[in-house]
């Protein structure tokens, strides 16, 4: 038990202690200043500055002003000096009246704290007034039957100004039968009365005239007359008298103009004229003079004007009740005025602080006003309100001061503009009240980066699209305002195969609109990714990130591209061989085709667009293999050309075609031979090319002609005979060994070498001779070409005729013969004589050559044509996979080359230690100039 009572005795002290703190800090905080009345504009009160412990600039920094309730402003500011001082002519009287201390008050705000500092100003009296009296002439009427002693009151004169400077003695004028006598009242007022000293006797004089001076204490002294006029009257026994010394009324303060308050009655028991009694206002004050009226006759007292609790709650006059006779009575009349509750509270708004930051802390104030009634106890009492849902909270600081906080977060996205009534109620009966309305802006902070939509984003844009293309719009919105809201796009940095992402799109900072600054291929890449930023304008910059996918989609732009069977690079159509014992559904090739697009532009379909024997060969749909549809005839022609058609399934569809030829026969010598019999087709479309390619080859050899007669001609020009020779050497270059042999190309082939050019070592004479075409057991090599032969002219080295050197020609070589298994032909004929022997019809041979040079260089190059392996001499598998290269020997030793005395080696025969045969080159020639 114990332990509690400290814990509230320590509480109960710390309370004391707080207290009288706020008692002292309120009384620290007052400031009292006294200056005179009647001080001129300008008149320095005090140094205010210094007292509220401010410099100067600080006056203006912290916002330090007056603020008053409702009265011309009094007093001023000079930030210049810090100083108070008076803003205009300052009346005591009209301040304080009466009052003994005429004290000013005011406060000085610190807007920039919220503190109020009390200002007390005592203005002293200094003596501007001269006592007054309410009139200057005065009659005096006295019965001659006056006894001496009798006391008839005199007007009082009425000084406003207090203390010394107040009204201070009465003086008469000298006289023999009147003396003065000052009476001092219990509230302190100077009542002067007039003493009858001698007899009066209205025959002797009716009239006597005296001067009452009233002087004040002040310094110097002030003084006001009255001039009274005595007149002797004969005899009335009787003088008025009051019902009451003192009359009370109680009125409130609404009653309307004309209400009659009180009436005051004197009776006189007199007859006739002195019996008579007639009322009137004997004193009264300026102010109170206009608002009541006094019925002369019956003594009734009314109001003229409205009257103001607020501005005078009591009033104080005296009446004089004066017979014929000229006896009289005074008597005096209070009257209260009652305060009602007639006036509506007054709130006067100090300072606002407005606009205000959203991210103000709790406690800051936002407005300090001062709410005040004019009416008095209850009436004057005053309570002040607002919304409870409003984040802020009313609190009274001083007197009648108000101060608004806030207690709550303010959040301007939620709420940028408050509007609070400030309700401000009396507790009077009927309670009046008033309201005023504060708008309350709140400022906004860059609180809140941009936000997306979406956490992500993705694109689908068709390939081939034009540059510049606008492809999409990214949004960003930031709740905040102004500079925080306007948001600007970016990319961030990132490279795309080795290249800038900025080098591929483009966003607008401004719209976020993003543009293609190229043209996609899908075929390139297939998506893009990107994180695009959006950043505010705030300060610091608030930003977010959103992923953004461009996927590319596919379009039909490409068209199949043929990888099998190749067309030659001598412009005529590949060959396929077909044994005639093939039976239905014997493959013989397969197209290949890719298409570089996807999906359903790349499902590729194979078609048989057009064959010489209709409805002998098949395709198949999806695999693109060329197959027999039924069995070969006697009757079906060596020579099949087939025209397959590849179509994707795009939209709209793409399609390309290759042209081949088909040979049937069993073996190659069978496929030489019928190829060297075949005629020309009857089909004029099937034997175009044909036609082109014989007219090409005459045209060369006119042409070729023609040149050789200049040459003859012109063998003397040297200049002219070497260009002759460059342009020959150029036609008589070798033809490039294609990668796939056609029939036509073979024709080609054998009208090319049908002649034979022999030149002298004598650059300057040169010898030609077309001898017949009997060389059916020779070869050329590329071998011998690479030895720089005249007729084998290679397109790296283009040596004029004349420079190039003579060598003699060597015979062939006598080792021709090879088994039935490692001749070309087909898979299923293999079977045969062993001891056969090499074609010796110079047709066949010269085929042969030609294919043999062929698959040759492309085992050399390391390519294949036909998709087949390394050895396979580029045929394809219709020979099947017996015949490689380590079947067939080694033909460059055997090839005899015209003009030239060597003969192409077989490596492996040096590395068997063997010697190549070979006979007398020489004597070959001369056998072949001898047969010639």
């Amino acid at each position: 038990m114990a332990a509690p009572r400290n814990r509230l005795h320590h509480r109960r002290l710390f309370l004391l202690c707080l207290f009288l703190g706020r008692l002292w800090e309120t009384g620290a905080s007052q400031i009292r200043y006294s200056i005179p009345e009647e001080t001129e504009t300008g008149y320095i009160v005090g140094n205010i500055s210094k007292d509220l412990g401010l410099e100067l600039r600080e006056l203006a920094e912290r916002g330090v002003r007056i603020v008053s309730r409702g009265r011309t402003q009094l007093f001023a500011l000079n930030p210049r000096s810090g100083s108070l001082v008076t803003a205009g002519r300052i009346d005591r009287e009209d301040l304080c009246a009466q009052s003994a201390r005429c004290l000013v008050n005011f406060k000085v705000l610190v807007e920039d704290r919220v503190q109020l500092h009390g200002i007390e100003i005592e203005v002293t009296d200094i003596n501007d007034n001269n006592p007054k009296f309410q009139v200057e002439n005065l009659e005096v009427k006295i019965n001659e039957i006056a006894l001496p002693g009798t006391r008839y009151p005199l007007p009082e004169a009425v000084d406003p100004d207090v203390g010394l400077n107040s009204l201070q003695s009465y003086q008469l004028s000298p006289n023999n039968h009147f003396s003065l006598d000052v009476q001092t009242g219990d509230d302190g007022a100077v009542s002067p009365e007039l003493v009858l000293e001698r007899a009066l006797d209205r025959e002797e004089e009716a009239a006597h005239y005296l001067v009452l001076i009233a002087t004040d204490g002040g310094e110097p002294r002030r003084s006001s007359t009255v001039h009274i006029r005595v007149t002797v009257l004969d005899t009335n026994d009787n003088a008025p008298v009051f019902a009451q010394p003192i009359y009370r009324v109680k009125v409130p303060e609404n009653v309307p103009p004309g209400t009659r308050l009180l009436t005051v009655s004197a009776s006189d028991p007199d007859e006739g004229t002195n019996g008579e009694v007639a009322y009137k206002f004997w004193k009264i004050s300026e102010k109170q003079s206009p608002l009541f009226q006094l019925n002369e006759n019956t003594g009734e007292i009314s109001t003229t004007k409205s009257l103001d609790y607020e501005e005078c709650a009591f009033y104080e006059m005296e009446i004089q009740a004066e017979d014929g006779g000229a006896l009289k009575d005074r008597t005096k009349v209070l009257i209260s005025v009652e305060d009602i509750n007639d006036n509506r509270p007054e709130v006067t708004i100090t300072s606002l602080f407005s606009p205000v930051r959203e991210d103000a802390p709790q406690g800051t104030i936002i407005v300090l006003f001062n709410a005040h009634d004019r009416d008095s106890g209850k009436n004057g009492q005053v309570v002040c309100s607002i919304e409870e849902i409003l984040p802020f909270q009313l609190e009274k600081s001083v007197e009648d001061y108000y101060r608004l906080l806030i207690v709550q977060n303010l959040d301007r996205e939620k709420t940028s503009e408050y509007n609070i009534t400030v309700t401000a109620t009396d507790r009077g009966t009927p309670p009046q009240s008033t309201e005023i309305h504060i708008t309350l802006h709140v400022v906004d902070i860059n609180d809140n980066p941009p936000s997306f939509s979406q956490t992500s984003y993705s694109v689908y844009l068709p390939e081939n699209n034009l540059r510049g293309t606008s492809i999409f719009s990214v949004t960003a919105h930031d709740p905040d305002s102004n500079e925080n809201a306007r948001v600007i796009y970016s990319l961030e940095e990132d490279t795309i195969q080795g290249a800038p992402l900025s080098s591929y799109v483009s966003i607008n900072s401004d719209t976020g609109v993003l543009f293609a600054l190229r043209s996609f291929d899908y075929e390139q890449f297939r998506d893009l990714q990107m994180q695009v930023r959006a950043s505010d304008s705030g300060d610091p910059p608030l930003s977010s990130n959103v992923s953004l996918s461009i996927f590319v989609l596919d379009q039909n732009d490409n068209v199949p591209e043929i990888l099998y069977p190749a067309l030659p690079t001598d412009g005529s159509t590949g060959v396929e061989l077909a044994p005639r014992s093939a039976e239905p559904g014997y493959l013989i090739t397969k197209v290949v085709a890719v298409d570089r697009d996807s999906g359903q532009n790349a499902w590729l379909s194979y078609r048989l667009l057009k064959a010489s024997e209709p409805g002998l060969f098949s395709v198949g749909l999806h695999t693109g293999e060329v197959r027999t549809a039924r069995a070969l005839l006697d009757r079906d022609a060596i020579k099949q050309s087939l025209v397959v058609g590849v179509q994707d399934h795009g939209q709209p569809p793409l399609s390309t075609t290759v042209t081949f030829t088909v040979a049937v026969a069993d073996s190659i010598p069978d496929v030489l031979a019928d190829l060297g019999n075949l005629d020309s087709p009857a089909n004029p479309e099937d034997s175009d090319l044909t036609l082109y390619l014989v007219v090409a080859v005459a045209a060369v050899s006119c042409v070729f002609l023609a040149f050789v007669i200049v040459l003859l001609a012109l063998r003397l020009r040297h200049w002219h005979m070497s260009r002759l020779l460059q342009a020959s050497g150029s036609g008589l270059a070798g033809v490039p060994a294609s990668q796939f042999v056609g029939v036509d190309g073979v024709r080609a082939f054998l009208q090319t070498y049908s002649h034979e050019v022999s030149l002298t070592a004598d650059s300057r004479r040169s010898h030609m001779i077309f001898p017949q075409p009997n060389y059916a057991d020779t070869l050329i090599s590329q071998e011998s070409c690479e030895k720089s032969e005249p007729l084998c002219v290679s397109d790296d080295s283009r040596f004029p005729v004349e420079d190039s050197p003579f060598v003699p020609q060597a015979p062939p070589n006598t080792d021709w013969r090879f088994s039935q298994a490692q001749r070309p032909g087909t898979s299923g004929s293999q079977n045969g004589d062993e001891t056969g022997t090499w074609p010796n019809n110079q047709f066949d041979t010269e085929m042969l050559q030609a294919m043999i040079l062929a698959s040759a260089s492309e085992a050399a190059d390391g390519s294949s044509t036909l998709g087949g392996g390394a050895g396979t001499m580029g045929l394809s598998a219709r020979y099947g996979p017996q015949f490689t290269l380590q079947h067939v020997p080694d033909y460059r030793q055997n090839v005899y080359i015209p003009g030239s005395n060597a003969t192409l080696t077989n490596a492996a025969g040096k590395r068997d230690g063997k010697a190549p045969a070979g006979g007398n080159g020489n004597k070959k020639k001369s056998g072949k100039k001898e047969k010639k």
